[in-house]
């Protein structure tokens, strides 16, 4: 979560890290001027932030210095394609010294490691060049490993060119079935197609990966040390937690965008992770979430325009990436995907649109179920924009669209926070107290200080009537918060994946020149953890994130997700529990949750999504290929016919029909584009499982009389 702190807030906040820290770099003899040595400059100011004002107070010592050795020289060659054990061996002297190192401002770690890495890569063009120039043997028995942290470093040179050979060698077969399955197509509609030998397709696929391997060599030898001493940095700050990063000042000017102009295109904001472009999470209504097959956390390996030969961005600048994917509305860029879910390779073909912004603020849809009217409210994002007077406000927005529910009649909401990444902490609070009379609805903790209790003062309840809590494994941060006290209310019913995300911390991006003011020249931003929440009954949302009251299979049921799966993420805590009294809504709701539980496990469509996911983590765990072709061949073609068995996993039609509330109706007249878009809305809705089991819960919840509470 980005809570929104205005630049004086920042300040007091910590106001005694500034002062001491800047008045102690004016003393450093050293440093007195400043330095011609930008990167001596950035360490120094770095773990002077970092020690003083992270959430966590880390010390550097060995453990730490292992986490960055490690970190770094995962960072720059995760592949295992430079180093070897021979050069390990040689950086292995400084493993357990970096702490101390950085104590000095002293890079001679980095400088052998970085040095030894250009090397290395000066000579990994004759390796390719050579390899690519002569036909691989497919009749070969032997596989590779592309879980590399399975695998050693090769133990000398001659092991690590057979490295290169393998990775190559699936290159190539990978191309060759691409190939050969364009073939097949063609000679289905056209049986006078003639056919291109094995011969052919081979040496036509080296040349293909040749080209593709040029291509990346020329974008790496335009990295500059700025480059990769931010990977370096970013080892350091990221031994403190993965959501603390350094940002360059170019990376900086991309993140600005990631919050506004990112979005056109495909609708999806990328992060830029070692040397691969990450999906970190889809637009609300943008095309990449309309279409349904890119997913946060996929990585994007290559991007083709149209029918062009797609281009490979592995190692590319972010801002160079995005260029390729952006474009004009109505064109097509066809991505080359690595799924987080199962690790394999799958080609998306997206149609880019303009982004409309109003798909990412609430709306609502009515339903009749039993006779009763319910309605459903999607939140895409806890938003909020402190810039403009008349601001657009998801409290307010949520506020006024329940109001006009009431007033047609509706008696039960579900409010779906699926995929909603989080947002503002003060609508989090806020959008709560529309549900409770008042009282805590989160806490606050700062490193060493006691938790601050963020209250709901407004004794008015916006909605009294059932209310259920639509979540999945994407719901996180701002969405936790209010889940969790919906949870600890006993407001709501949640319903969704087996538990939500799990960050429960805060990052403020604090200019780095502010703490060393006499360097003129850009020294970038760092991005730092300075807060962690805690639930009102006093459990931390973070790793644990929030369990459903009833879980429901997905297909990221057995998957290591979230929070909980990220290196160096911090631990699961608590503090005391904060005063608050359980409005304990429900009288039958133990029956619901029962009755629920026992719909899901007999259901044939939720046991098929249950098989779906046990099959997509087998396939995650099947990380070791045959690069003997017609094993390659069969395997790949064991797995089409299993993943066949899914193909209608999520084929579901419920007997539901969802409508828009009467407010919009006169709009829908007169706007075609927003009546087609709440027609696909509805259209999905009357498909969705997931809400035609919380419509099942909402419309059995029987509330209690109010006078029956129990205390805390």
């Amino acid at each position: 979560m980005k809570t929104k702190f205005k630049f004086n807030t920042i300040l007091l906040v910590i106001t005694l890290l500034i002062n001491s820290f800047v008045i102690n770099a004016s003393e450093k003899n050293n440093f007195s001027d400043p330095d011609p040595d930008k990167d001596k400059v950035l360490i120094y100011v770095l773990k002077n932030i970092l020690t003083r004002g992270h959430f966590v107070a880390k010390e550097l010592n060995d453990d730490f210095s292992e986490l960055v050795y490690n970190s770094f020289i995962d960072g720059l060659d995760p592949s295992k394609r430079y180093f070897t054990q021979e050069d390990l061996k040689e950086f292995s002297q400084y493993k357990y010294e970096i702490d101390n190192q950085l104590l000095r401002d002293d890079l001679t770690f980095y400088n052998l490691v970085y040095n030894r890495f250009l090397d290395e890569m000066k000579k990994a063009k004759s390796y390719y060049a050579a390899l690519l120039s002569q036909p691989f043997d497919f009749d070969e028995d032997e596989t590779i490993e592309i879980d590399y942290e399975k695998i050693p470093f090769a133990k000398n040179n001659n092991e690590l060119i057979d490295y290169w050979r393998k990775q190559l060698k699936l290159q190539t077969l990978g191309r060759i079935e691409e190939q050969t399955e364009l073939q097949e197509n063609k000679v289905k509609k056209d049986s006078s197609f003639k056919v291109k030998s094995f011969a052919t397709l081979e040496k036509e696929a080296r040349e293909e990966v040749l080209k593709n391997m040029d291509e990346l060599y020329v974008r790496i030898e335009e990295l500059e040390n700025d480059d990769w001493f931010s990977t370096f940095l970013n080892s350091v700050v990221g031994a403190f937690d993965p959501h603390t990063t350094y940002m360059s000042p170019n990376i900086k000017e991309k993140f600005d965008q990631d919050i506004s102009g990112k979005l056109e295109g495909i609708g999806a904001r990328l992060q830029k992770k070692g040397i691969y472009t990450h999906v970190f999470e889809l637009v609300p209504g943008g095309p990449a979430s309309k279409q349904g097959d890119l997913e946060p956390e996929d990585i994007i390996l290559k991007v083709a325009q149209g029918d062009e030969e797609p281009i490979d961005i592995v190692r590319m600048r972010l801002d160079d990436a995005i260029k390729f994917i952006k474009g004009k509305k109505g064109t097509e860029v066809r991505l080359t995907v690595k799924k987080k879910l199962d690790n394999s390779i799958k080609v998306i073909s997206i149609i880019r649109d303009v982004v409309e912004l109003d798909e990412t603020y609430v709306k609502s849809s009515i339903v009749e179920k039993n006779g009763k009217k319910f309605a459903i409210i999607d939140l895409p994002s806890f938003y909020i924009d402190f810039s403009d007077d008349a601001y657009r406000d998801s409290a307010k927005d949520m506020e006024q669209e329940i109001e006009r529910l009431k007033g047609e009649g509706v008696t039960g909401l579900i409010v779906d926070l699926r995929n909603n990444g989080g947002g503002s902490l003060k609508t989090a609070i806020e959008i709560s107290g529309l549900f409770i009379d008042q009282g805590p609805i989160v806490q606050v903790k700062y490193r060493g200080d006691n938790p601050v209790v963020k209250e709901d003062i407004d004794p008015k309840t916006q909605w009294e009537g059932s209310v259920v809590v639509l979540v999945n494994e994407f719901s996180a941060s701002a969405s936790e918060i209010f889940a969790a006290a919906m949870q600890d209310y006993k407001r709501a019913v949640i319903l969704g994946g087996n538990q939500t995300y799990g960050k429960g911390t805060v990052q403020n991006v604090l200019p780095i020149n502010q703490f060393y003011p006499k360097y003129e020249t850009d020294l970038g931003y760092l991005k730092m953890t300075i807060q962690k929440f805690y639930r009102v009954n006093g459990g931390s949302t973070q790793i644990e994130g929030v369990y459903s009251d009833i879980a429901m299979p997905s297909r990221y049921s057995y998957m290591k997700f979230g929070e909980r799966d990220l290196e160096g993420a911090l631990a699961w805590d608590k503090v005391p529990q904060a005063k608050y009294t359980q409005s304990n809504s429900y009288s039958n709701f133990a029956d619901v949750v029962y009755n629920s539980k026992q719909r899901i496990a007999s259901s044939e469509n939720f046991q098929l999504v249950n098989e779906y996911a046990k099959w997509l983590k087998k396939n995650q765990d099947e990380t070791s290929y045959s690069l003997n072709y017609k094993k390659f061949y069969e395997e790949s073609e064991v797995k089409e016919v299993e993943a066949k068995k899914f193909k209608s996993v999520f084929d579901y039609k419920s007997d539901f029909t969802f409508s828009s509330p009467k407010y919009e109706q006169d709009l829908l007249k007169i706007d075609n584009s927003l009546a087609d878009k709440r027609v696909a809305w509805h259209k999905n809705l009357s498909k969705d499982m997931y809400v035609s089991e919380a419509l099942n819960v909402l419309s059995e919840l029987k509330l209690r009389d109010k006078s029956t509470i129990i205390k805390n």
